[in-house]
């Protein structure tokens, strides 16, 4: 009986030959499957830690979310209500014709008063008084001019006529009556050129629409 048979048994159990068996090692193939599986477990790791230090580094997360508030604002659909700001609509503004001018020269030199009227009512405004500025502006008025009118014409009136004389100070008073004064100062030459003053009426009839805060974070 052989020394590897155990005892008690034999016959068919009996186990002959004086080597003891051996176990194989894992095949090649396996090996290279094994390894193959673990390197590419490797490589995904590094390049995740590597994008995540990308991200801290550079702010990725931030771009992102900017890069998705663009895309909101380019695909935004226009806001079918008007807000507060679109609501609001623009006072109707006067025509020449509809506001009365007085024309009161603050400088040393004479005729500019009336010459100025003159012209004014030429380009369609309707003239009032004419003459000389009272002490209260004479020769205090250092600018090309001076439009001074009632608080209700700070928006209409003022700014029609503002068109004619470019770089005037506008002013208001608590006159209730609704004729502006344009009291000509020290650096007036002339009035604007016509077509300038046109372009600029025109302007201000059909002004661009102001964007609102949503526009603006856009």
């Amino acid at each position: 009986m052989s020394m590897l048979t155990p005892p008690g048994m034999g016959g068919k159990y009996r186990i002959t030959g004086d080597k003891y068996p051996r176990m194989r090692r894992p095949s090649g193939r396996r090996r290279i499957v094994l390894a193959v599986i673990a390197s590419a477990a490797a490589v995904g790791l590094i390049g995740w830690g590597t994008l995540q230090l990308i991200d801290v580094f550079t702010g990725g997360s931030k771009a992102s979310a900017a890069g998705r508030a663009a895309g909101d604002c380019d695909h935004k659909k226009p806001d079918a209500t008007p807000g507060p700001a679109k609501a609001q609509k623009q006072k109707p503004l006067p025509t020449p014709k509809q506001i009365t001018v007085n024309v009161f020269n603050a400088t040393p030199r004479g005729g500019l008063a009336k010459n100025t009227a003159d012209e004014l009512k030429k380009r369609g405004f309707t003239i009032g008084e004419v003459g000389n500025a009272t002490k209260a502006y004479d020769k205090k008025v250092t600018g090309t001019g001076l439009l001074l009118g009632a608080k209700s014409a700070a928006d209409t009136a003022i700014p029609v006529l503002g068109t004619q004389l470019a770089g005037a100070e506008h002013r208001s008073d608590a006159r209730k009556s609704g004729e502006v004064d344009l009291i000509i100062g020290t650096r007036f030459k002339n009035l604007a050129k016509k077509e300038d003053a046109d372009k600029a009426l025109a302007a201000l009839a059909k002004p661009e629409p102001t964007p609102t805060a949503s526009d603006k974070n856009c």
